[in-house]
């Protein structure tokens, strides 16, 4: 099982003033193909912005702290945002988080219609995802 670190989510409630600043500040440009990728999320109709410096990935969203009650998981990560890495073993990792005893929220392909994705806190309350690339399907 290989992890790598894919992209940080930032949330605010100013989400199209942090667009223009990143873009025009930093030059970050945006991330080819990732508003086709989204999914339709009933639970949550914020904007999100995809940007990159051309290596590393930053997204911007709209913040909403009742996505983890709407959807009926213990960790929203729409609310401060967060880290995000990516492996090419999800099955594995979350082995390894039931081994290690951290809980998790299992989204499942949500969000992008082809990251089967969980969520979790670090020790200092972050929110941490990890998803692996899969093909789309539905919801359960």
């Amino acid at each position: 099982m290989k992890i790598w670190f894919h992209h940080l989510n930032v949330c605010s409630a100013q989400q199209p003033e942090m667009d223009k600043f990143y873009r025009d500040l930093l030059l970050m440009d945006d991330v080819p193909g990732m508003d086709t990728r989204r999914v339709g999320m009933k639970d949550y109709a914020g904007q999100t912005t995809y940007l990159t410096d051309g290596e590393v990935q930053f997204h911007m969203s709209e913040k909403d702290h009742l996505v983890g009650v709407r959807t009926g998981h213990p960790v929203n990560p729409l609310d401060r945002g967060h880290i995000a890495f990516r492996t090419d073993d999800l099955a594995s990792f979350k082995k390894l988080l039931d081994d290690k005893g951290v809980p998790y929220s299992h989204y499942g392909q949500w969000a992008m219609g082809d990251f089967d994705q969980v969520f979790f806190f670090d020790p200092a309350g972050n929110v941490i995802e990890v998803h692996e690339v899969r093909e789309h399907k539905q919801r359960d």
